[in-house]
């Protein structure tokens, strides 16, 4: 396993793309109610990311993909295709995924909003899930292992009696869009590939109220929980400092430090 550690250059390049990435998720967030489709909250970020940010939307036909964000809403894990047929509804959660690409390199991050009044239950999850993102953040620094992020994921979801996600995991990024680093979201501490100044990758657990097991639809990207039970993830694009780690999509309503 090969993991490219980023220049000076490619960091400044990769902020940039970051912070846009993070923008348009605080752009989309007033559209988030009742009565939308999730075809039309892809049109809205798909023209804002080719008119306003003159960027690129890393997912269109990426391997096929269809469209320019990913919706997952309630018990859809991720990989959620937007379409005019689903319309938000009072109380669903639904995480909006956004990649963005701009000279070249990829800028990645996502949220789990909640549709007009969340249930306790949703409520619940969904900072649940955002606190799990944030303890894997804060193990980053150099010379930490990746099994550090996980473990600390892994534990508070299961104190909490939630469930983490297996199957999918953080990457490494950069002018590819998935790269090594694979990120585990559960681990050991002490295990994995240790950390360096210059690596970047993301940190996007996927937490579910019910069992960890999860299914692919037959259109081979939407990805659900087995017991139809809500699930929520939030992700960041994270660079390994010479003393801690920088968060490149850090949002104005993110109540971590943006860097260490």
């Amino acid at each position: 396993m090969t993991i490219n550690i980023k220049t000076p250059d490619e960091i400044e390049k990769m902020r940039t793309v970051g912070a846009m990435a993070a923008e348009q998720l605080e752009m989309i967030e007033e559209y988030i109610k009742p009565g939308v489709t999730t075809g039309e909250l892809d049109r809205i970020c798909h023209n804002y990311t080719l008119d306003v940010q003159k960027a690129i939307p890393a997912p269109l036909n990426y391997r096929g993909f269809p469209k320019s964000i990913c919706t997952s809403v309630n018990h859809v894990v991720c990989h959620g295709i937007p379409n005019d047929e689903k319309v938000l509804k009072n109380g669903d959660i639904v995480n909006i995924d956004v990649t963005l690409i701009k000279d070249e390199y990829h800028g990645d991050t996502s949220k789990t909003f909640i549709v007009g009044k969340g249930s306790v239950l949703a409520e619940r999850l969904t900072a649940a899930a955002k606190e799990c993102m944030y303890r894997g953040i804060r193990q980053v620094k150099p010379g930490a292992r990746l099994g550090d992020i996980g473990h600390v994921i892994q534990t508070y979801a299961e104190k909490n009696r939630y469930s983490v996600v297996k199957e999918y995991c953080g990457h490494g990024i950069g002018k590819i869009f998935h790269d090594e680093p694979q990120v585990l979201h559960y681990g050991k501490r002490g295990t994995g590939a240790e950390l360096k100044a210059g690596m970047t990758f993301t940190i996007e657990p996927m937490i579910n109220a019910g069992k960890a097991a999860v299914k692919l639809l037959p259109d081979d990207w939407t990805v659900v929980t087995k017991d139809h039970k809500l699930t929520a993830q939030w992700e960041h694009t994270i660079l390994v400092t010479e003393t801690g780690y920088e968060i490149f999509t850090h949002r104005s309503d993110d109540t971590i430090e943006r860097i260490t």
